[in-house]
């Protein structure tokens, strides 16, 4: 056999078992892990969509949201949710973190602005300001803030809903999620939940 012959007969090999590796591992593979994802987690696998009253979905559990005007500034009747360093914000196809340093001068300028905004806006001292209503999270997108910054934010919520505060209070502690299987993380708040609840709940 000519070494020509041999030659092609190996490129011939070569392309097969890569149109095979292709199918099996590039599709085949991929179809078995989404269709596991779709019959075990099936809400996540999906993005786990949520929906208001009216049946329209209106974002993800899974993906924060802003809750601000066009200007930025935040909206005293909805509780806000953790600042974003994704893109502009909250932006899935750029999920990230500021990569900023914890001795970073702009990141310290940037905490203490969002601190002394916060303050302000809720009516408090900075030092009651939580960590997470400053800081954003390593992909930007989490959805959820701490119970004690929900709670910070009850008074200003039920005042321009006109809302008793004992009732928005309660609010808060039925959306309150404990740390996964009881020992991993923290207790947290989805906000977009939340929010959702709120504007269903009358005076």
């Amino acid at each position: 056999m000519s070494s020509r012959s041999r030659s092609g007969r190996q490129y011939w090999v070569a392309l097969r078992a890569m149109v095979v590796f292709t199918v099996v591992l590039g599709i085949g593979y991929t179809a078995v892990v989404t269709g596991i994802g779709q019959l075990a987690l099936p809400a996540q696998a999906g993005g786990q969509p949520v929906s208001d009253a009216d049946g329209q979905v209106v974002g993800s559990a899974l993906i924060g949201q802003s809750f601000t005007d066009a200007d930025g500034n935040a909206l005293p009747q909805w509780f806000q949710s953790r600042p974003s360093a994704a893109g502009s914000g909250y932006d899935g196809t750029a999920s990230s973190g500021s990569n900023l340093g914890p001795e970073n001068a702009d990141l310290i300028a940037a905490i203490g602005e969002r601190r002394a905004a916060v303050a302000k806006l809720e009516g408090v001292s900075e030092s009651e300001v939580p960590a997470d209503a400053v800081t954003a999270s390593a992909s930007g997108l989490d959805p959820q803030i701490s119970p004690e910054y929900a709670r910070l934010q009850v008074a200003r919520v039920a005042e321009a809903r006109d809302l008793p505060e004992a009732k928005v209070s309660a609010l808060v502690d039925s959306f309150v999620e404990g740390r996964d299987l009881g020992i991993l993380g923290d207790p947290t708040v989805n906000v977009l939940e939340l929010n959702l609840a709120l504007a269903s709940m009358a005076g």
